[in-house]
Order: C-alpha cells, then structure tokens, then sequence
C-alpha cells in the first residue's frame, strides 16, 4: 500500500516540477527578446541625452543583434560541455549586471559595451531555452510545452515598442533597462533550485577556440554588411569588400571546421532530415515575417496616417493571435505530428501576404487587424511544431548546440527580412517616383507610389513563405517513408 502511493506523489511532484522549469525559461526567453526590440522607441530621447546622432545611437540595436547572432551556436557548443542548466542560469546573472551597466550610461561608448554583456547573458538564455524544454518534456509534452515558449518568443518580440514607451515616458529611458535587474536576481534564484542540475561531459574536449573565431569574424562582417548594404548601396565598394570578406571568413571557418578532431559547430546534424528542412523553413519564414513586421507600420502611418499608438494596437493582432494559437498548435503536433501544421501554418501566411495585396489607400484599423490576425494564425501552426521537430530529431548530448542554431536561425531571418523588404522597397519606389524617404508620410500620387513598392514587397514575401511550404512538404514525404 505505501509504495502504490509514493508513486503517484513522485510523479505529481515531477510534473509540477516540469512546469516551473517551463516557467523559468518561459521567464528568460521573454527577457532576451524583449530587449531586442524595447530600446527601439528610446532611441530619439537616448540620442538627445547623450547628445549624438540618431544613426549613430542606432548601435546600441545592432550591437546587441550582432553580439547575440555571433555567440549563440558557440554558447550552444559550452553549455553541452559544461552543462546548460549552469550556462542557461548564468546567463540570468550576466544580463541582469549588462541591464545595469545600461542603466548606470552617461556615454555612448559604454551603454553600447553594457548592450554587449548584456547579449551575452541572452545568448546564454537563448541557445538554452528549447534544449531545456526539449530535455524535461517527454516526446507526448514537448510540442505543447514548445508551444507555449513560441508564444513567449512572439510577445517578447513585438510587445517591446510598447513596453519601452510606457517606460520612457513616465521614467526615462534608463528605467527600460533597470526593470530587469529584480527579475533577473529573481529568477536566477529560482532557476538555482528549479532547473535540472545536468552534469559536464566525463570526457573532457578542448574547446575550438579557431573555429569560434573564424564564427564570430563572418557573422559580424556578414550581419554589419546586410545591415548597412542600402545605405551604401548594394553594387558598392564597401558591400562587396565587407560582403566577400564574410564568405572568406565563413569559408575558411568551414574547411576548418572539417579538419579539427573537435569542431564548435557539429555539421552532422544537417544530415539528420527534420533537423535540415526544419531550419531552412524556419529561416525563409522569419525572413518573410519580417517583412510584414517593418512594412505595416510605415503602411498604416505614412500612407493610411495613423497615429504610433493607433498603428501599436492594431499590430497587437499579430502576437495575440499567435498567443492563442501556438499553444494549441503544439498539443496538436504532440498527437498528429508536425508535419502538416508547418507546412499548413506557411501556406497560410503565403494567403495572409496575397490578402495584403487588396490593401487600399483607405483602409479601417479592424481590416487591418484582421490582415495581421492570418499572419499569427499562420505563424502560431508554424513555429512551435516546427521547433518541436527539431528539437526532437536531434541526440540529447547535442541539444545545446541545435538549440543555438534554431535560435540563430531565427536571428539571421529577422536582419534578412528587414533588410530585404526595406531594400526592395526603396527600389521600387526610386523606380516608380524618383525619390524614395520610407519616415515621411506621403499624400496624393506619393500614397500610389508607396502602396504599389509595398505590394511589390509582399508578393516577393509570399514567394518566399511559398519556398519555405515547398521545403517543409519534404516532412511528410519523409513521414510517409517513416525516417521522420
């Protein structure tokens, strides 16, 4: 009679432990991505304080970009050799003193070194966040447990602006960056006791010092070239010498990272199929998603003429729709697979970019609403059974370093979306107007001249989202073969 009720008393003090490990990394990853987009709307009160230049202050965004896309595989790669609850919890502590480094900035120089150590702590929490959940849920609970964390990912990401305005408003803009030091201790404490104490490899390996390098050299040159290529122009001597630096960098990276016994990035598992097909759908979604994310508020503002708060609450759309329907579509995937959910949940924003193509000069913040809606409909059947399936092909020793690359997978289609629909936007306006200022609002034959650059940017977005439906269809081929 006493061991039938320890049982059920031990496997309930499991679950409940599960769901706190969820919710401490469900705590971390909202952090990480929220101070990727909640400086933005500081940027202007920043630059005046300071007193320099807008485009200048613009590096405190792209350092903490930059930073995050250049250490997360090799952070994946430590904490699979140190341990990624230890390196996941760490990167609670590194963020919370880069939080307070940026909030103690009387200069640019140092708030823009404090945003560095402050990515490296989101880094820790990013390439960490899904090898956990992969790890303490089973295969019947991680889709659902993903889904939730898909959810966190999308509010964090896009209820930044609103967020850092709320903040700098009524406290300044150094109160954006205090406000995570309680959390931070918080749940560094918690995460001490909560999160699972994994131990180091037996084996010890050294570390590829080399390859990191070569990493860190190609994706910051190639990251610094995407961003700064429509400023100084796609065809010019700057691009094309930053831009062939970065494939030299990455070449060399690669060959070397063929040769040493012991390479950061494990090129093996790209031959696992879930794990290849899972990623490069992944990439062309982030990559179209974001053009919708850039587009639609200069849309609403410059050609419908919305006001910032009006164009923040219909954007809202985007995220709540998602927020209902990424939890739901992970519980799915844990009983049906998700196979189809990606590739349904990918066709579905291709219609969401056809439907943003009957979009008018004159157009009610509720059609729009219901436009961005498809979009979290769409992405909500995507991202967490996509992320499931990855996860899940892949062997437990690896997690960590898988986990960092879907996480930089996701960072690089944010930088490629928005550089690419800002690029061809600009060009299709200089083609049809002779100028092109993407921050003004326009009337009369301008407005014309705007809508049809955006159409030409959503037509491309949806070729795109079609390419990654193509590619993530080879799930099902593979499922029917059963190799995946």
């Amino acid at each position: 009679m006493i061991k039938a009720v320890r049982r059920p008393v031990n496997e309930e003090n499991d679950h409940k432990r599960r769901w706190l490990i969820l919710a401490n990394v469900s705590l971390g990853t909202f952090m990480a991505t929220l101070d990727g987009s909640i400086a933005n709307v500081a940027l202007p009160t920043i630059s005046a304080e300071i007193q320099s230049p807008l485009h200048i202050v613009q590096w405190v965004l792209t350092a903490y970009l930059l930073t995050i896309c250049a250490t997360l595989p090799i952070i994946g790669k430590l904490s699979d050799m140190i341990g990624r609850g230890k390196v996941y919890n760490f990167g609670f502590l590194i963020f919370t003193v880069g939080s307070a480094g940026c909030g103690l900035s009387e200069s640019l120089g140092a708030l823009i070194a404090a945003r560095i150590i402050q990515a490296i702590g989101a880094s820790c929490l990013m390439s960490n966040s899904q090898a956990i959940v992969a790890e303490t849920f089973g295969e019947k609970g991680r889709g659902r447990a993903m889904g939730i964390t898909g959810t966190v990912v999308s509010i964090g990401s896009l209820t930044g602006p609103g967020i850092g305005g709320l903040l700098v408003g009524s406290l300044g803009w150094p109160s954006i960056f205090w406000i995570n030091i309680p959390i931070g201790l918080i749940a560094f404490v918690a995460g001490w006791y909560i999160l699972p104490k994994d131990k180091s490899q037996k084996e010890k390996k050294p570390f590829d010092y080399v390859g990191s390098s070569l990493f860190i050299i190609g994706m910051v040159s190639f990251l610094y070239t995407v961003s700064n290529a429509e400023y100084w122009g796609w065809s010019s001597t700057q691009t094309i010498a930053f831009g062939g630096f970065a494939l030299l960098a990455f070449l060399v990276f690669y060959l070397w990272e063929q040769r040493t016994a012991f390479p950061m990035l494990d090129f093996s598992l790209y031959h696992i199929p879930a794990f290849a097909i899972g990623n490069i759908a992944a990439l062309l979604s982030f990559i179209s998603l974001f053009c919708t994310n850039v587009m639609m508020p200069f849309y609403m503002q410059n050609v419908l003429h919305y006001t910032p708060s009006l164009t923040g609450y219909t954007m809202m759309a985007y995220p709540l729709m998602m927020a209902i329907v990424a939890p739901i579509s992970g519980w799915l995937s844990d009983s049906i697979g998700s196979s189809w959910l990606t590739t349904g949940g990918l066709f579905i924003n291709a219609l969401g970019f056809a439907l943003l193509n009957t979009l008018t000069i004159d157009e009610s913040p509720w059609i729009i609403a219901l436009h961005l809606a498809v979009f979290g409909l769409g992405g909500g059947m995507f991202q967490s059974p996509n992320n499931s399936s990855v996860m899940g092909s892949v062997p437990k020793p690896k997690l960590g370093t898988a986990g960092g690359l879907n996480a930089l997978v996701r960072n690089i289609g944010m930088v490629l979306g928005i550089s690419f629909s800002v690029s061809l936007f600009s060009f299709q306006m200089n083609r049809l107007a002779g100028h092109v200022d993407i921050n003004e609002a326009v009337t009369g034959q301008d407005q014309v001249y705007m809508l049809q650059s955006l159409h030409t940017v959503f037509w491309a977005a949806m070729g795109v989202c079609l390419v990654g439906a193509l590619i993530s269809s080879f799930r099902l081929k593979k499922k029917r073969g059963g190799h995946c």
